[in-house]
């Protein structure tokens, strides 16, 4: 729970945390769109580019964004090796009824790197941008669906709520966990079905909690008379002239990285 970095917000005077809301929204899909469409190592080389620019804007540091990759180590290593050793193609190595080969560990390679810069783009996202902010950014981006009944606001708002629910988690966990440690629980030791059990204790109290806070906060709501709706907004969204910039920008990579990599695909 310490490595999972999306939900936190990290306060800084960057370029990149004042861009309005809709348009790191807008940035975040684009690099997700881009990232299943490249296949080649120029693609992955320009949008590699394209990503050390952005991190370097929202002066996040690095080491910040590698504790959210942390957090998915286990699928990223079953990933990697259910490709090695599932992939048909040229063989390079036999291991019993095992085969690793070169198809195999390309793909592993290239659903690695996705995972990894899927991970980064959405910390980036949410580190830059406060819970509030991004529940603005959601109802507007998508006030468009209200002409077919569609409850954007309390969409945005459960989304909104959730990620503030996280770093509360993160805390409430390691509270637990250090409780429970106290006491002589091991977490750390037996098989994999003795470490599931010794979660319960830590689960529970959890699960308890969770219940608890948010019948506080409806409660608080129901108490403010919150009923959804229409509402309207203290600092409402409005766009400015780094915001175009930043669309340009984005669109520009999309066609930059994708045509690269088309080209590149196409003469090797």
């Amino acid at each position: 729970m310490a490595n999972i970095t999306i939900g936190q917000y990290y306060p800084e005077n960057s370029i990149i945390h004042k861009l309005d809301p809709r348009v790191k929204l807008a940035g975040t899909m684009i690099c997700i769109i881009v990232l299943f469409q490249i296949n080649t190592i120029a693609g992955y080389g320009l949008f590699t580019i394209f990503m050390a620019a952005v991190i370097k804007a929202s002066k996040i540091p690095f080491m910040k964004l590698l504790k959210g990759v942390r957090g998915i180590l286990f699928i990223l290593l079953f990933s990697v090796v259910l490709n090695i050793f599932m992939t048909k193609g040229e063989i390079l190595l036999e291991i019993g009824f095992l085969t690793v080969t070169k198809e195999g560990l390309i793909k592993a390679l290239y659903i690695s790197v996705r995972l990894i810069y899927l991970i980064i783009c959405t910390s980036i996202m949410t580190l830059t941008t406060t819970p509030n902010d991004l529940s603005d950014g959601l109802e507007k981006a998508f006030g468009f669906l209200k002409v077919v009944k569609f409850p954007v606001h309390e969409i945005a708002m459960i989304m909104s709520l959730a990620l503030r629910f996280i770093p509360t988690l993160m805390e409430e966990t390691d509270k637990i966990t250090k409780a429970q440690k106290a006491r002589g629980a091991s977490f750390d030791t037996g098989n994999i079905l003795q470490k599931a059990k010794s979660l319960i204790p830590i689960l529970i109290p959890l699960f308890i909690s969770s219940l608890r806070r948010a019948i506080d906060l409806a409660t608080a709501m129901e108490a403010r008379c919150y009923h959804g709706g229409n509402r309207t907004k203290m600092k409402p969204l409005k766009y400015a002239k780094r915001d175009a910039i930043g669309y340009a920008l984005s669109l520009c990579m999309i066609v930059v990285v994708i045509g690269a990599d088309k080209v590149f695909a196409y003469f090797i």
